[in-house]
């Protein structure tokens, strides 16, 4: 069974989270979702919803097996305790795919792959805030 990992901090749900978490879960068996915490948000401030409501929100949606909120302390404490086979990444989002490819495995001593999702990039939730 694969499990695949995606995360992001999803405060205003829009289509273009659908479309991330759609086309993540079909990179493996099992899509887990990891929420990004509020103290870890730089723009917390202007976050909407509690990482709890955000968490609750990720989970109701069908591509989505389990969502779970991330670390506090070191990120990469999630990847170990994940194990995933499949790491995804929205187009917006800034890490480099061979930077996460070596952290992952790192820190689960086995390949994994490392796959940018792109589509749907007018749907940027700081274009939608900015409207």
């Amino acid at each position: 069974m694969e499990t695949v990992m995606a995360q992001g901090t999803f405060d205003i749900l829009h289509p273009g989270h659908l479309h991330y978490l759609q086309k993540s879960a079909d990179h493996g068996d099992e899509l887990v979702v990891v929420i990004s915490r509020d103290s870890r948000v730089e723009e917390r401030k202007n976050l909407h919803f509690s990482e709890e409501e955000r968490q609750e929100m990720i989970q109701a949606l069908k591509p989505v097996d389990r969502a779970i909120l991330g670390t506090e302390g070191d990120i990469y404490q999630t990847v170990r305790e994940l194990n995933p086979d499949v790491i995804t990444l929205g187009y917006d989002q800034s890490h480099e795919e061979d930077e996460v490819r070596n952290m992952a495995e790192r820190a689960t001593g086995h390949e994994v792959n490392v796959e940018r999702i792109s589509g749907l990039e007018n749907y940027a939730s700081s274009n939608i805030k900015d409207r």
